[in-house]
């Protein structure tokens, strides 16, 4: 839904642009402003639904004025019907219309036009196509991306994360706003006679708004992590979809709004359909977006949220949680051996120095996402749908991802080609032992959902299905350390100097890695990952100090049509 400049594209994926959530949640009309033409009175039935009647326009004003554009005033009618598909006079009044009902509700003023196109549905997934598929056209980002979602345990090894990621969002895509080439396209299955719906119009001109305004192609509006991305989305999906929000309010009541006629079919061709984890990630921006941003503005106004559009949240639990707490810094040294080692530090593709931030929002969506289709015990997932405000559609807040103090993944692997293996250290900072300890007993419970099995030596390994691996769980006071491979042995090569801690006691045994009941182990100080505020040393030495999270989505932005996918598939 917004920028296509060159970014990282990390986390989400080549493919994963911004999602906007066409939202239609009720929402407190804003304070009535003055308009220059007024009401007519009484509303009409349209197909159905509840439109204002007809409005007259006033005179055009001697020069442009926040809330008209381009001949069109943002209360007055237009003669547009998109029945038989748009003209291009008809176009233009609605693009134009829509400009001016942007500029009223968040009273600033576009500097210029914002041209619209229209693509076919094949075109664009010819344009988003990531490569074909195998290992053999996997990109070294797609295999480091893959680590960082198989760690989140939301797409497994079976499937790559490009490939999930496409499944999910490619079928609903309905249209973009490209910051570089200044202008939105509009994605149809029917190019001959296009329709726009109104919200997605609204929402890409808000983008368009923002980048006139911002400039959407700076790095301000990118980071190099997860949730880095998530983060500043908060702010620019969150205005957008607050103005959406705001806007659909008006339908009806005081607008004249165009009628969208119901889509046949939807373009969906085939697939997997959508992956729910990778679904909620991609969508707390835009519900708690707006959250946050209306409630700088009710204790700001504009002005305070353009302070904060241009200085943009660090990290998704800012948003979550409205928190100007910041990332506790972690110090991070590469020890694997026979073979393994992280990907390369200084490719600005992967991540901050070979590796990812996930954040709040992502863990919240693994346990949910667990809890949803394996039945795990980590939460209640029908919380999700336990929201308290008119603008707020999800509920990201759970006692395991609350506390979150940082984390950061750290993809490894071994071999080449199709002999490669891979596996990842991810270390996670809470603000107090009692919120590590129950991220660390939620993510034990969650194991034992895919019938893992504690060998007598503390590690844990999952023998088969798409999280197949074995893992070391080491909690330390406020930290948490999950090592990754594919064996035990390999767990032990990628971090040589971590061990479980039922591993300082002495052995019963022999010490083979015979298989028990998954409990929780009991946590020691760990003799190594606990420079918490050490100074960032250089790449050289193999030793990196990792910090706060900040980067941005990707090459555009799209709208996706995905609201209430997630109620329906309520259990």
């Amino acid at each position: 839904m917004r920028r296509s400049a060159p970014s990282p594209l990390s986390r989400l994926g080549a493919l994963v642009l911004a999602l906007a959530l066409v939202c239609t949640a009720a929402a407190p009309p804003l304070a009535a402003a003055a308009s220059p033409a007024a009401d007519s009175g009484t509303d009409r039935l349209v197909n159905g639904s509840v439109t204002a009647a007809q409005q007259e326009a006033p005179p055009d004003p001697d020069s442009d004025v926040i809330g008209w554009e381009d001949g069109y005033w943002h209360n007055e009618s237009i003669d547009v019907d998109q029945s038989d598909g748009l003209s291009d006079e008809e176009l233009d009044a609605y693009v134009a219309r829509a400009m001016a009902r942007v500029e009223y509700l968040r009273e600033a003023e576009f500097d210029g036009e914002v041209p619209v196109s229209v693509i076919t549905r094949e075109e664009y997934r010819n344009r988003s196509s990531g490569g074909g598929g195998g290992d053999a056209n996997r990109t070294e980002y797609n295999r480091w991306n893959d680590q960082v979602w198989e760690g989140l345990f939301i797409v497994g090894e079976s499937t790559g994360s490009g490939d999930a990621i496409g499944e999910t969002t490619g079928s609903s895509v309905l249209g973009f706003y490209s910051p570089t080439r200044d202008e939105i396209t509009v994605v149809t299955d029917s190019p001959d006679s296009p329709t726009i719906n109104n919200a997605t119009l609204i929402h890409e001109l808000v983008h368009a708004l923002q980048d006139q305004r911002y400039d959407l192609t700076n790095e301000t509006y990118r980071a190099s992590t997860q949730d880095g991305d998530l983060a500043i989305d908060g702010v620019v999906e969150g205005e957008a979809n607050y103005i959406e929000t705001n806007y659909a309010q008006r339908c009806g009541e005081e607008w004249e709004c165009v009628d969208t006629p119901q889509a046949g079919g939807g373009g969906g061709g085939g697939g997997g359909g959508p992956n729910l984890g990778i679904l909620l990630t991609l969508l707390n921006p835009y519900s708690d977006g707006p959250v946050y941003v209306n409630e700088i503005i009710e204790e700001g106004g504009w002005d305070a949220f353009e302070k904060r559009f241009q200085d943009p949240p660090v990290s998704s639990e800012q948003v979550i949680h409205r928190t100007d707490e910041t990332p506790r810094p972690i110090e991070f040294t590469d020890e694997g051996t026979n073979g393994w080692s992280t990907f390369p530090r200084d490719n600005p593709r992967l991540g901050q120095n070979g590796s990812d931030t996930v954040g709040e929002a992502s863990i919240y969506s693994m346990f949910w996402y667990q809890a949803r289709e394996y039945q795990a015990d980590t939460i209640n997932p029908n919380g999700l749908f336990q929201t308290s405000g008119p603008y707020d559609t999800y509920n990201y807040d759970s006692e395991p991802s609350n506390g979150w103090a940082n984390d950061r993944l750290f993809p490894y692997r071994t071999g080449e080609g199709d002999d490669a293996e891979y596996g990842y250290v991810w270390i996670t900072e809470w603000d107090t032992e009692t919120d590590a300890q129950e991220f660390h007993d939620t993510y034990l419970r969650m194991l034992e959902a895919h019938d893992v099995r504690e060998t007598d030596r503390g590690y844990y390994v999952v023998p088969d299905g798409p999280f197949a691996d074995a893992f070391l769980v080491r909690l330390d006071g406020e930290r948490v350390t999950i090592v990754n491979g594919p064996t035990v042995e390999d767990v032990r090569d990628i971090r040589p100097t971590l061990e479980p801690a039922q591993a300082d006691t002495p052995e019963d045994g022999d010490g083979t890695d015979a298989t028990a009941t998954a409990t929780a182990a009991d946590g020691d100080d760990a003799g190594d990952d606990t420079g918490d505020n050490a100074d960032a040393g250089d790449d050289t030495s193999g030793t990196t100090e990792v910090g706060g999270a900040g980067f941005g989505f990707g090459v555009a932005a799209v709208a996706v049509a995905v609201a209430g996918i997630l109620a329906r598939r309520r259990r």
